[in-house]
């Protein structure tokens, strides 16, 4: 009986989730009922609940984790600025004479929005919003259309600062240090939020520019697909307009440059590198005219929102893994590891795959805080490298949130798209970039070095 446990809890918690119940009180509610009915059956021990203060305690001291607030509102000044819409208009603009212009102009967007708000939803429902009336009225085919964006829009998995990236790191930190301690070393290494920012940059544009690849191909076996914009409509390439270009690409750019470079060359840790660019978005949306008390309380509210989701979710899931372990359900999950036929590449492949599945149902948040410090600890102990593991991880999940029928991406855009762009146009048009995604994954198996090149020249 006392096997079995961990995984009733598991599929209670999940049976909890589908009847719509909040994530963050499934998990602690469903964990706390589990402790109580253990500790009447005799199979549970209640000190493992007695930790609890001392976790939330650890949370509100994590430094690192001040950095989420910080790029959230960052990403959400930056929406409210309308750096997107001037950066779309002028892209558009630059690369419209050009078949499947307006779907490289999409993915350079997104790219850039990634790199600067991190938020995969805010990303997808700003483009589809601006982007596709645009590219439909173009006449782009509407699964050209609705799969670039959908694709570009989860960039934001990837390309750092990701919020993805920055959970990711601080969990994947804490699974490291166990995982040297259960080998027995008792100095062990650290990796942090930084290492796996640089780690992801590779990665990151080689996605991007597979993007623009799949347009380019487009272009030239589909042309009917993403035709250019008609000449009587281009406007004049003089001076005015390459002026225009440089001052609506110079600020964001300039932004990241600030974020990722501080990091890059160690003048800044993440949480620092965070509030450079909060302030950055605030110093840009006084720059666009669009710094106001109204737009400026809309930006704190929306971001206490999204920030006490994050945490609240970050209690409930401490909670569940406190009775899980409890249970012995770490146990469990390490047995079941290293029996698996194949090693240490079996057992990747496995929970590569449940946290694929996964993502059809949880968001990134809830498999970052639930699943990764299970299975985390024993990967690690079987020697990968954790930066390779949590690129990994990243993209397997931006795959996911990309895969119909279930992709919250899918569900971002079609909840802005117009009637006329159907629901299977949408699934058709993701189809090549999940395709895409799927060799990203491939190459990083085969070739670690493209997550873990970086770091070591950056850091030797």
């Amino acid at each position: 009986m006392a096997e079995l446990m961990p995984l009733l809890l598991f599929v209670a918690v999940g049976t909890v989730l589908l009847l719509g119940y909040p994530v963050a009180l499934s998990l602690g509610g469903t964990a706390l009922v589990f402790a109580y009915l253990g500790e009447l059956l005799g199979l549970f021990d209640h000190a493992f609940i007695e930790a609890l203060p001392n976790r939330i305690y650890g949370v509100m001291t994590n430094e690192t984790l001040i950095a989420v607030p910080l790029f959230v509102f960052m990403g959400v000044m930056l929406e409210r600025s309308r750096v997107a819409e001037s950066l779309l208009d002028t892209m558009a603009q630059l690369f419209g004479p050009l078949r499947g212009g307006l779907g490289i102009s999409v993915t350079v967007v997104g790219m850039l929005l990634a790199a600067s708000t991190g938020i995969v939803g805010a990303t997808v429902v700003t483009m589809g919003l601006l982007s596709l009336p645009t590219m439909l009225k173009r006449h782009y085919a509407p699964s050209v259309a609705a799969g670039t964006i959908c694709a570009s829009g989860t960039l934001g998995q990837i390309i750092p600062p990701s919020i993805v990236l920055v959970l990711l790191g601080d969990v994947l930190s804490a699974a490291y240090q166990q995982a040297q301690l259960d080998t027995g070393i008792f100095s062990p290494d650290t990796v942090s939020v930084g290492d796996l920012f640089i780690g992801a940059l590779i990665p990151g544009l080689l996605l991007v520019s597979a993007y623009i690849g799949y347009m380019i191909g487009v272009a030239v076996f589909r042309p009917w697909a993403v035709p250019a914009i008609p000449a009587p409509e281009r406007p004049p390439r003089d001076w005015r307009f390459w002026l225009r270009v440089v001052k609506v690409l110079l600020p964001p750019l300039g932004l990241i440059v600030a974020v990722l470079g501080s990091i890059l060359y160690g003048i800044a840790t993440p949480t620092e590198a965070a509030s450079v660019g909060a302030v950055g978005a605030l110093l840009l949306a006084a720059a666009q005219g669009q710094l106001n008390l109204q737009t400026l309380t809309a930006v704190v509210r929306q971001t206490t929102l999204v920030t006490s989701m994050v945490f609240l979710i970050f209690i409930g899931a401490a909670v569940f893994s406190l009775v899980f372990r409890g249970f012995g359900g770490d146990e469990v999950v390490t047995d079941f590891l290293t029996g698996l036929p194949g090693g240490v590449v079996g057992a990747v492949a496995l929970v590569m795959l449940v946290m694929f599945l996964l993502g059809f149902i949880l968001d990134f948040i809830e498999i970052t805080f639930v699943v990764v410090p299970i299975v985390g600890p024993v990967l690690l102990a079987m020697g990968l490298d954790p930066v390779w593991l949590g690129v990994m991880i990243a993209i397997n999940l931006q795959t996911s949130f990309l895969t119909p029928p279930f992709g919250f991406s899918l569900f971002y855009l079609r909840g802005v798209a117009p009637a006329a762009v159907t629901t299977p146009q949408i699934y058709r048009g993701v189809l090549p970039f999940i395709a895409l995604q799927l060799l990203m994954l491939g190459a990083l198996a085969l070739f670690p070095g493209l997550a873990t090149w970086l770091p070591d020249r950056v850091y030797s």
